[in-house]
């Protein structure tokens, strides 16, 4: 194999460095917006006002003028309407007439006519009894009642004269009650302990709940004995309290409870 030639003091080598070439960048893809003109310009520059001409505005090429060809007459309009000349016109021709379609003989069956087609003596049926109208109340026989004949009240005829025997009146009569006085029952039982000493008064209450071993106890490892500081000696606390709002209502203790 031959040896390769080099020119001049360089040999291949290591890089010395980390250069540009070993990593995979996008390369000059990213360009910056541009400092001239307003759109998509550079917001990290100051933008100098700008000016417009304007833009050339579309030619009309619609003209709602009618020119020489709007005013065509039709050869065949005269002064006094169409001349009169005959039109003729070519049409496709017509499709046959289908034949009409009589029945046959046999279409008919006259033996299945029955009393339609013989004579027959007059048949009579019974039908149902309609059903009456929901809103047609017609009145029962007890709707109806003769006046009475008997009594004051009687109509149209002479009664003889009636006697009516009232109630025994209170007021008045031998059993009235001229002293008005209360009975016995009258008068509602007054408590004992409202006019005299009350003993005190004891009541057993229902278990609401019946003592189990599910109940929870406290393990060994509940109890910090470590971080008792009530039966050490300790130095003396102080602390700033919170911060309370305006609006709360002070606390008033009666100082005689």
């Amino acid at each position: 194999m031959a040896a390769a030639t080099y020119v001049g003091q360089w040999r291949p080598h290591r890089p010395r460095g980390p250069i540009g070439a070993h990593f995979k960048s996008p390369g000059p893809k990213y360009m910056l917006p541009g400092s001239t003109g307003y759109r998509g310009h550079d917001l990290r520059k100051r933008q100098a006002a700008s000016y417009s001409f304007g833009t050339r505005h579309a030619k009309f090429t619609n003209d709602d003028s009618p020119g020489p060809g709007g005013y065509l007459v039709p050869a065949r309009i005269t002064r006094t309407g169409n001349d009169g000349t005959p039109k003729y016109s070519l049409y496709s021709r017509p499709r046959d007439v289908a034949a009409f379609k009589n029945p046959g003989p046999g279409a008919y069956s006259p033996e299945k006519s029955g009393r339609s087609a013989y004579r027959s003596a007059p048949i009579y049926s019974l039908a149902s009894r309609t059903k009456g109208h929901k809103t047609d109340n017609s009145p029962g026989p007890a709707a109806y009642m003769l006046p009475q004949v008997l009594g004051p009240h009687s109509v149209g005829k002479a009664s003889l004269p009636a006697y009516t025997l009232t109630a025994r009146r209170s007021y008045g009569s031998f059993h009235d009650d001229l002293q008005r006085t209360p009975g016995p029952g009258t008068y509602r039982v007054v408590d004992p302990f409202v006019y005299k000493d009350r003993s005190p008064l004891y009541s057993m209450t229902g278990r609401n709940m019946l003592p189990s071993d599910a109940t929870r106890k406290p393990g060994p490892g509940a109890h910090s004995p470590e971080k008792v500081y009530m039966t050490r000696r300790s130095a003396p606390q102080y602390s700033f309290g919170i911060l309370h709002s305006e609006y709360l209502a002070p606390l008033i203790v009666d100082p005689e409870h």
